[in-house]
This record gives structure tokens, sequence and C-alpha cells, in this order.
């Protein structure tokens, strides 16, 4: 079982040294409570390597060998491998063929009767994961599929309680094995294997037994056992209890029988993700904390167990925006409103920028959706209406924390993993609502209104002075950049070009060196390359204006086409390109303040990455691996034998330009996971951090910093 548990980043290294998050194990807690002996679980036998990969567009991730200060996580963007099922396995529905035709088919890709497949069960899951977790990943970011899994299984609890029943749920996570146990109503026995393997079958379909349920179909349980190497599932109603369990989704027992007395009701879920689907994973304990909170804030009352840590909240979004707005302090006093078709608290601070914290039917839309976009409009309307003015979104909402939710018998989300909303039919009632709401509180609140008003007008003059500051500076600067940018080599093709431009990129490579290793590989039409002189200006602490002061900052700021806008963005990747060792890991930091200072919106966007480098290169005469971690090094000397040699690249520089060509393209169909482009985007856990770790690794250098980076630098870079 190659499945972890683990913590992540050097903050959680801090947290870990201060002794943050003790955890201890659980037992089984279906095991220990049933009566007759419902079969020993097969463990599924040891995950192969994947023979193939999905042949859908992807980026490939390699083992990053060091953690970004500057964001809270960084994650590795993860491989997404198909299912086994293939079309020569596949069993075929087509009427009558001839055999010769089912050659002909399977052999040389002709379109006939014979081509038409027909998959089984929960075949297509396994062949399409995609389609219903979004992508696979080891777990190193917080959207890859591991969390999903875990995700569907706790959110089925979740409805439980949300439905009036159980008060409590119970997570175990170790050794990559996950144990859900609710104390709901349980799902009626006969029906177990169909809840949990048939996609079309659950009681989520029915709006008289589930209100507002997070899962709309019940599909994701079904996800949650074809990916999985072992699941099993149990039921307890009255006394009874149903058991089944699947490997890979093919189901290898079933029993219904008698539970021990005074066992209460509710259903168990045990699994382990599938390792021919996922790679080696490890479960990210700080992602699933998460995750717990959320649930915790969004269900005031209920209690949460996991690895013997509680989580439970009794003010629900309050507590939740008390939480995100850490050290800020609010203007006023957080106005919770609690209406037909929304729930919403919310207060200003002293930032410019809005927070919003959203979810439906308890699921997070971390992407936002038309609740979002209406409950804004909602907002500033009210407060025009009530002002007697026209304030602009981006004033009335500067510096607003808000935490909404709403609930919907129908959520139409814009894919399986519920990030986005999509129903319009709530935008009307919502900024209705929240437009009155607004308006009647502020009417009610003298004192707020003043408060309100009084940042507003604060927000204005903060914009004017930034957006005249810059047009100042802009115009200074483009004096001196013309029309040729020093160290850039453009690509033909950019993200205003439509979709010849929609995979543009640039690398931004420290020195020479590197950008001469990509120059004569790189693709001309949608690769370009911004070359450093070595590392640039530590910009914490100063003003935007200084910005345009700095000859090499200012000349990145006009490669990438963002000295006015955002949305004048000319790439849609950008990719930090630094060796791997001490002096490229602080450049990587620097440039990531560059932008985490004065174009946060483009991290958050997801427009940012770092480029992950093969370490070595082992080889014999027959065969070459290049290896992104000491682990994968030290397996693949053991695997070529005796006669094998390793070469150390301790800078981009010193990979050949024949050899680099493969480490910044898409990997082909049939290549193995050690070539291809291995991308880690830049994320953020909580936009809270921010500043606190921008200061405490870039501002000051404090007896606190030295102490930090000397205890742990060993180990965290490790190169």
């Amino acid at each position: 079982m190659g499945g972890t548990t683990k913590k992540s980043g050097l903050l959680a290294a801090a947290a870990k040294a201060a002794g943050k998050g003790a955890e201890k194990k659980t037992k089984d807690p279906i095991k220990s409570s049933v009566k007759k002996n419902t079969s020993k679980p097969k463990t599924a036998s040891k995950a192969k390597p994947a023979a193939k990969k999905s042949a859908e567009k992807r980026t490939s991730a390699g083992k990053s060998t060091a953690k970004t200060a500057v964001s809270k996580k960084t994650v590795r963007a993860s491989s997404s491998v198909s299912g086994r099922t293939s079309a020569a396995s596949a069993p075929v529905s087509a009427g009558k063929v001839s055999a010769a035709s089912k050659r002909t088919a399977a052999g040389s890709g002709v379109y006939d009767e014979a081509s038409i497949l027909h998959l089984e069960g929960l075949e297509h899951i396994r062949l399409r994961p995609g389609m219903y977790i979004g992508s696979l990943g080891d777990g190193s970011n917080e959207n890859d599929g591991i969390y999903i899994l875990l995700k569907e299984g706790i959110d089925n609890a979740v409805d439980e309680f949300s439905q009036g029943f159980g008060k409590k749920i119970d997570i175990d996570i170790h050794d990559g094995r996950v144990k859900i146990r609710d104390y709901g109503r349980g799902i009626p026995l006969g029906k177990l294997d169909d809840c949990v393997s048939n996609v079309n079958t659950g009681a989520k379909y029915n709006n008289s037994v589930f209100k507002q349920a997070i899962g709309m179909n019940g599909v994701g349980i079904k996800a949650t056992n074809a990916l999985s190497s072992y699941f099993r599932a149990a039921s307890i109603r009255d006394g009874k209890m149903a058991v089944v369990e699947y490997a890979r989704g093919k189901k290898i027992s079933g029993k219904i029988g008698a539970s021990k007395p005074d066992v209460e009701n509710g259903t168990y879920l045990e699994f382990v993700p599938d390792e021919e689907m996922f790679g080696r994973y490890a479960f990210d304990m700080e992602m699933v904390e998460k995750r717990l909170w959320n649930y915790a804030y969004l269900n005031p009352g209920l209690l949460i167990n996991c690895n013997g840590k509680e989580y439970r909240s009794e003010k629900g979004l309050e507590d939740l925006l008390t939480n995100e707005m850490g050290n800020s302090r609010p203007l006023y006093p957080v106005f919770t409103y609690n209406g037909k078709n929304v729930q919403f608290v919310l207060t200003h601070t002293n930032s410019l920028d809005k927070f919003i914290y959203s979810f439906v039917n308890g699921q997070s839309t971390e992407d936002g959706g038309t609740h979002v976009t209406a409950f804004l409009d909602g907002f500033v309307k009210g407060i025009n209406d009530f002002y007697k003015k026209e304030y602009d979104v981006r004033d009335a909402a500067g510096g607003l924390f808000v935490a909404l939710k709403i609930g919907i018998d129908n959520p139409m989300f814009t894919s399986q993993t519920k990030n986005k909303l999509g129903n319009v039919e709530i935008r009307a009632p919502v900024i209705k609502e929240t437009q009155f709401a607004i308006d009647d509180w502020l009417r009610h609140n003298p004192d707020v209104a003043g408060e309100i008003e009084e940042k507003i007008i604060r927000n204005q003059k903060a914009h004017a002075e930034i957006n005249n500051v810059t047009d100042k500076q802009i115009r200074e600067a483009a004096k001196t950049v013309m029309l040729k940018i020093p160290k850039l080599k453009d690509c033909r093709y950019h993200m205003q070009d439509g979709e010849k431009g929609s995979d543009s990129m640039i690398f931004i490579t420290e020195g020479d060196s590197a950008t001469g290793s990509m120059v004569g590989s790189r693709d001309v039409a949608t690769q370009a390359i911004f070359s450093l002189r070595g590392k640039p200006e530590n910009m914490y602490g100063r003003r935007k204006a200084a910005l345009y002061e700095n000859e090499e900052l200012k000349n990145l700021t006009f490669a990438l086409g963002i000295q006015k806008d955002m949305e004048d963005l000319r790439y849609d990747k950008i990719v930090i390109a630094t060796d791997a060792d001490n002096d490229g890991y602080h450049i990587r930091n620097l440039v990531l303040t560059y932008f985490l200072l004065y174009f946060e919106e483009i991290v958050l966007s997801g427009h940012v990455y770092i480029l992950e480098t093969p370490l070595f290169r082992v080889r014999n005469k027959s065969a070459t691996v290049y290896c992104y971690s000491e682990a994968s090094r030290d397996k693949e000397l053991k695997r070529l034998g005796s006669g094998a040699e390793v070469t150390r690249f301790k800078g981009l520089g010193e990979i050949s330009p024949d050899e680099f060509g493969q480490f910044i393209h898409e990997r082909k169909p049939g290549e193995s996971e050690d070539r291809g482009m291995h991308l880690t985007p830049v994320t953020i856990d909580k936009l809270k951090n921010i500043p606190q770790v921008l200061q405490f690794y870039m501002g000051k250098n404090t007896p606190e910093r030295r102490e930090f980076i000397v205890h742990h630098l060993a180990t965290e870079i490790d190169a």
C-alpha cells in the first residue's frame, strides 16, 4: 500500500515543532460491532505500475525538491492515469460481426460495428476518471482526486446530518486507508450494493428524501468505489447490518446479518485509493483539516472526529469569518443575515481587497459562480440605494470579508468537483434579497453606515492614487522600454491571439546559461523566455511606484503585459524556472514576492507555475532515466544494475539543449513519466496568510527566521 498521511510545507514544519496536530489512531467502529463474521476484508493485490496513460491532455508533474516559501502551499500538478480497460479487452455490444471484421477494427482503427464498445458496471469511471473527480494527482494539490474521493464519502454523512439524522461523524485516515462512520439512517440494507455500485441508483434523485443535499445523484460514491483498490460499505438499521466489499469496482463479497446489540444506526465506508490510478499518493492532513473545518462551519452543532481531533462550530459562518480574518481588525461588528434565498455574514477591514468564501448546500465553491456575482450585485445596489450614490463595486467591496451560502434543491455545478455554481435562475432572487437586507441593515445601524461610507471614500482615494502613480510611472517606463524588451525572447502567439495563443507560456529563467539551454529547444510559437540577470531586488515593503524604478522588474512587467490591467496578460502560464539550489530557491521566492505584492490576482487565478527539472540522470548502455528525487535515483540505480552511472544536474544550464527539450514540452503518448514538462502550480491556501508569510520570509532578518532556516533548510530543501 503506497498511500500515506503527511503534513506539508515549511509552515507545517513550524506548526509541528510547536506541537500542533497531535493524532491518535482509532479502531474500526464497524468491525468491533458486528455479531457475525462478515468475512475478512480481501485487500487487493499490490498495485502494479500503470501500463498505459490516458490520452487526454494534461500536465504531468515531477517530484518537487523544494517547498515554495512565500506561498503557504505550492502544489505539484498531478499526472492523470487512465483505467486499465482498453478497446481490445472491453465487452463489445455490436450485433453479429465476423471474426475478421473484429480483428480489422481492433488493429486498424476502422470505424464499424465492432468498434462500438459497451462498458459494464464501473468500467467507464476507471477509463475516464476525469469526468467524475477532475484530476487524479498524488495528494499534493487540494483538488487532487484522492481528496474528491474523501469528500464524496463525507458529503453523504453530512447530508444525513442536514436532513436531521445523526449529530457526529467519525473519520480515520492512516496509511492511505480512509474510514468514515456516520450515525444517520443507514442506507436501506437491500439497496446497499446498488447504492455504491450502480451509477443510476440513489436516493439523491428523490427530493422528498434529500432536500438541498450536497450530492445531486450519488454518483460520487460510485467513483470512490471504482477508483479504490479496496472498498467496503456497511449499513446498520435497527439491529440488522449489510456489508459489501469491492476491489477496483468489482464486487468480491456481500452479506446481510444481525449486528451486535446497541449498535447505532448509520453507514460505514472504508476505502484505499488505487495506486494504479493515483500513483504513490499521500493525504496531506492540512488540506483535509481545511475541508473538515468548512463542514463544521456550515453545519453548526455537527461534531466531526478525525484521527482523534474534534471539529465543531457553534456560530457557523461567523466562526469561519473570524478565523479567516486572522489579525485583520473588523471596522464594525459582523452583520449576520439568514434569509429565504441566501445567508451571509460580512464586515469590512482596512484592506483594499475583497475576500468571499462561498458555499452551496454545504459545498465550498472556491471558483464562485452565479450566487457570488448575484450577491455582489445586490450588495452594491443596497449600498447605492441607501447612500443615493453610484459607487463602483471595487470601492464599495474593497476590504469586504464575507462568508456566503445558499441552499437549492437542484444545484447545477460546472463540473463534477462542484467548485463553481451555474444556476442562473437564482440570480434575481439573490440580488433582490441581498439588496433589501443591506439597505435595511444600514437604516437600522447609522453608526455602521457612517463607518462604511468613510471606508468607501478611503477606497476611492487609494485607488485614484494608485492609478495616478501607475499611469505616470508607466508613461515614463514605456519611453525606456520602447518596442524591444531587454532579455525577452518572445514567442509568436499570445493570449490575445485567441486559440493559437491559448497555450502560450513564458519561462522566467536564472541567467543566460539556463536561457541558452531553452532557446534551442523551445517552441517558438508559444514559448517565450525572460532571462533574469541574477537575484532580482526584494520588493517587500516597497510601494508599487518603486516597481517601475527597478529596471529588471519593470521589463518583466512589460514583457507580461500587465503594466495597466491584468486582462492584458500575454501568456496563459508564467513558469518560474530556477536552479535546484539555495540561490535558485531564493530567486524563486523573490519572483513570487513580486507577484504576490503587486499582481496577486495572477497567482489567485492560477497562472503562475514552478518548472521542475530532473536532479539526476541515471543511465547504462541500454537505458536513460531522469529522476526528480534522491529516492527515485536510488530506485533506478538498483533497477539498472551496477553498470549504471549517475549525473547530478546542479543547474538548468548543465542540461544540454537536446535533453532540455523533453522537459519543456508535453509528454508524448507512450513516453515514460520521467519525460515531459513537470509543472507545480503556485496556490494560496489562505489569503490572510500572505502578509504574515511574506513578512516572515522576505522582511527583516529576524532571529526567529534565522533559527527556522537553520533547522528546516536541510530537510525541506533537499538538493
